[in-house]
């Protein structure tokens, strides 16, 4: 038997009183990815994307771990609530315009206290002090540096668009705007390079395309050391007290580790391991999170019909975005089909021996976005459920 095909039959026994659709967290996996993640960072503290996770029993569960500390968040109200929730460091990834967000933040010294805000313009500070009705609490603040590399004079780009900010002179500028302004304290630095964190290196049956990418990664990794120790001086500079400088992601722990500038790592979907983290060169996971859709239908020979499980995963549009079919092996889509809304056909010689009512089992794209579709998660241990916790959904919470 294959590790996959046991990892089927634990999944398949453990659940075997449970009706599909459903979604689990193989603990042992979860467990065993956290701690090559530690391992990775060498050091250096791992704040939890919690957009990765979307679930707070899991959250806990991780940053009780030596080497996690501090969550990063992906929207305001999220902050808000995981702080209420008991969550004392929680980084804001990204700007906001929630001004009833903002006025509950300026007004309670408790939030205050736990969330930093991201920041890359002087017209969010002025948004933020619009928006305080009269709440006077000072608002932790974090710098956000764009990481991408740029070639052949700019003309080329590579890296998402996000922060305005890319030299140290821009940095130190804002830096300066939000120290003299009242109400406000810099507290931190961000730089997110999801070129090199987030874009696997090993693309299956594409040996140039892999090679071109590792090239282009490394490239980045030398020119966004140098760039962002030098902001961090700069930055420094005007705010000597600068508590935190976070970079990398899952992908990257290791190289955005050994910068000295760093203080800090960001990752996530490396607990949950989803189908993009498959191909790199730097790591390897074990798939932790999957998804369960029941058989329903026959078809005809080497087909079955699952129920649902078109839940294709954010980003540009294309087959690496929707689920995989992971167990039994073997399965694959109909390319004239796809993953359907409410209904999937499979196809493969596993499919003969599934019956009404077994499980297929799914790999999503992303790891947290899964959480999105399901209110629970059967947490499995060994051959056994040992718990059933809910997601944000299952909390009634859809933050985006």
């Amino acid at each position: 038997m294959t590790p996959r095909a046991a990892d089927r039959a634990r999944y398949d026994r453990a659940t075997a009183h449970l009706d599909a659709p459903l979604a689990v967290v193989d603990l042992e996996a979860f467990d065993a990815n956290a701690a090559d993640l530690v391992r990775r960072a060498a050091g250096k503290p791992i704040r939890v994307a919690s957009k990765s996770v979307r679930c707070r029993a899991l959250l806990e569960r991780v940053l009780a771990r030596d080497g996690f500390a501090g969550l990063m968040s992906f929207t305001l109200a999220e902050s808000l609530w995981l702080a209420r929730s008991g969550f004392e460091d929680v980084l804001l990834a990204y700007p906001s315009a929630d001004r009833a967000a903002f006025a509950e933040l300026a007004g309670d010294a408790k939030l205050a206290a736990a969330v930093t805000v991201m920041v890359d313009d002087p017209a969010q500070l002025e948004l933020i002090d619009r928006a305080r009705e009269g709440g006077r609490e000072e608002i932790r603040v974090c710098l956000e540096l764009d990481t991408s590399l740029r070639m052949l004079g700019g003309r080329v780009r590579i890296g998402a668009l996000r922060s305005p900010l890319r030299e140290p002179a821009q940095l130190a500028e804002l830096a300066r705007s939000v120290v003299r302004r009242p109400g406000f304290r810099l507290v931190g630095v961000m730089a997110y390079e999801g070129h090199v964190a987030g874009v696997g290196d090993a693309v299956a049956g594409r040996p140039v395309r892999s090679r071109a990418i590792r090239v282009m990664q490394g490239a980045a990794r030398r020119e966004l050391a140098v760039r962002r120790a030098a902001v961090v001086r700069a930055v420094r500079a005007v705010a000597p007290d600068l508590e935190f400088v976070n970079g990398g992601g899952t992908g990257s722990v290791q190289h955005t580790a050994a910068e000295r500038a760093v203080t800090e790592i960001a990752a996530g979907s490396g607990l949950y391991v989803p189908r993009l983290f498959d191909h790199y060169t730097s790591f390897t996971g074990r798939p932790a999170a999957l998804f369960a859709q029941p058989v329903v239908r026959r078809p005809g020979v080497g087909v079955v019909t699952v129920l649902g499980g078109g839940y294709p995963a954010s980003g540009a549009a294309g087959p690496d975005r929707v689920p995989v079919p992971y167990l039994p092996e073997g399965l694959r889509y109909d390319p004239r089909e796809g993953a359907g809304e409410v209904q999937t056909p499979l196809l493969g010689s596993p499919a003969d021996d599934l019956l009404i009512g077994d499980k297929v089992w799914f790999r999503h794209a992303k790891a947290g976005e899964m959480c999105e579709r399901f209110d629970a998660l059967r947490l499995i241990e060994g051959n056994a459920v040992t718990a059933t916790v809910p997601t944000y959904r299952g909390e009634g919470r859809a933050f985006l």
